[in-house]
């Protein structure tokens, strides 16, 4: 008895967070089809001083195209700034210095900002380009985006007449979402993020993150809210949290979009997800207090802690998958009625259908990876829990840079191309898991449990493709290496016979 009563607390403490996360799916997409009409009055002429910050770190096979794409975006020469930020300890510097140069002799005010350290990772890059900075807005693009060349007329405008407003984000759009099974699926994950949630908690009134990348700060704001800080990963989420706490208003442009390259490999993905998993945790850590002293609605209150606790959800979820074999040999099962999770678990796939819903008929066809994006989120329960642990515990820590490979469409390689990545110490844990949730699947089909099935099915697939995923990109990234050093050393020892 005593066994049931603490199976069955346990239980309830892992669903309740996993089902209130579900219904918050249901809310802010229902929220969404509410707010969605309303939109920013269409910009008139504004042409304040702008400087463009472009971070990067080890990025040689698309840092030219970035600084490419932000020396020639339409706006007055003479009131643009662009600051390449760069942290690179290879031959991306070398690159970027060529494209710099170009540049100037073209006339653009554009200059190389080289650290021999890394400190404070990319929130101290921006820190240090900030003190450097002419503009009176800071606009900011990652390595891995292609900004379109209208993207500051359509952006700046924004801010005219509206002294309150701190930042502007607009939507990510996706260079190469087509390439493969795995891109398609994150596409459906962040069409979700950037068509319904940000466009519901922005119109809606609650608070919103700046996504990094692919946006615009008012400079006051920045600096009222206290700068860049290093002490998350997410410097991003956290920044814009304090802004908004100190009274700036955000706002979302969803029709304006800037397109990125999508993680083409499961490693890549799963070390992303893994630095916003601990980001986003260690900015609940620091958050929740200044929320709660907060003049917020309640309501607006909650959703915030939701969504900077979302990440969670990979560890309360693995903490169900481990206590579900000991619940198998319960008799009866638990004392509870479990109905509510179903319901709150079609929440997400709700929001992401949605989100391909509100751009157009085409978009329809990418919900047929539903099923990869749950494997692929089912399956980096392992990585991320970790670092939902980490976040609970540390400050700050590695800002692991997710590796790009210059990919378009569904061209492009990526196994003859520096930056794969190898192995980490989650491939293990994910092998472990496989089999432990196969044993669970047997152990359900013994006893004719079949409610556990399709959750169990999920988990052992899950881990077991990001698992033997890790391996397999490693033995071809490996090979690929090998192959290129036989022929390298083959052309050599024929241009010495001739």
């Amino acid at each position: 008895m005593l066994a049931v009563y603490a199976l069955t607390v346990i239980y309830l403490l892992a669903t309740i967070p996993l089902a209130a996360y579900g219904f918050n799916s249901w809310f802010l997409t229902l929220l969404y089809i509410f707010v969605a009409r309303r939109t920013a009055p269409a910009p008139g002429q504004y042409e304040p001083t702008v400087t463009v910050q472009l971070p990067v770190y080890n990025e040689r096979w698309v840092v030219r195209r970035l600084i490419d794409a932000a020396a020639s975006l339409d706006y007055p020469r003479h009131r643009l700034q662009i600051q390449v930020l760069d942290d690179s300890t290879d031959d991306t510097t070398s690159i970027a210095a060529a494209a710099v140069q170009r540049w100037r002799q073209a006339g653009v005010d554009i200059k190389l900002i080289h650290r021999r350290n890394r400190l404070g990772y990319k929130a101290g890059a921006l820190a240090r380009g900030l003190r450097q900075a002419k503009g009176e807005f800071i606009a900011i693009f990652d390595a891995d985006f292609l900004p379109p060349r209208d993207w500051l007329r359509a952006t700046v405008p924004h801010f005219a007449g509206r002294p309150d407003v701190g930042f502007v984000q607009t939507r990510w759009g996706h260079l190469n979402g087509d390439y493969s099974p795995i891109t398609r699926a994150q596409v459906l994950a962040l069409d979700g993020h950037f068509m319904v949630e940000q466009t519901a908690r922005q119109r809606g009134g609650l608070l919103m993150g700046f996504n990094g990348t692919a946006g615009i700060w008012r400079r006051k704001c920045l600096e009222d809210a206290g700068g860049w800080d290093a002490r998350t990963v997410c410097e991003d989420l956290d920044l814009s949290f304090r802004a908004q706490l100190a009274g700036w208003r955000c706002l979302y442009l969803p029709h304006v979009v800037a397109p990125a390259e999508v993680p083409a490999l499961v490693s890549a993905f799963k070390r992303q997800q893994r630095r916003w998993a601990m980001g986003s945790t260690q900015c609940l850590r620091h958050l929740t207090k200044p929320i709660l002293k907060s003049r917020l609605p309640v309501w607006t209150k909650a959703e915030a802690l939701i969504h900077l606790a979302g990440y969670a959800n990979h560890l309360l979820s693995l903490i169900v998958l481990l206590i579900t074999l000991p619940v198998l040999f319960l008799k009866g099962g638990l004392p509870i009625d479990l109905a509510f999770l179903g319901i709150a678990g079609l929440g997400p796939p709700l929001l992401f259908a949605v989100g391909q819903v509100a751009q157009g008929l085409p978009s329809l066809k990418r919900l047929l990876y539903l099923p990869m994006l749950v494997i692929l989120g089912m399956g980096i329960a392992c990585s991320n829990s970790v670092a939902v642990i980490n976040g609970l515990l540390h400050d700050g820590g590695e800002f692991q840079r997710t590796p790009k490979f210059s990919l378009q469409g569904a061209s492009g390689e990526w196994k003859d191309k520096r930056y794969a990545l190898g192995l980490d110490s989650t491939t293990a844990m994910e092998l472990v898991f496989t089999g432990y949730a196969l044993a669970t699947m047997v152990m359900a089909w013994l006893l004719h449990e079949s409610y556990a099935m399709p959750f169990l099915a999920f988990y052992a697939v899950g881990f077991g493709y990001v698992g033997l995923s890790g391996v397999l990109e490693q033995r071809l990234a490996r090979e690929h290496t090998k192959q290129s050093a036989a022929l390298q050393r083959q052309t050599s020892s024929s241009s010495g016979i001739m």
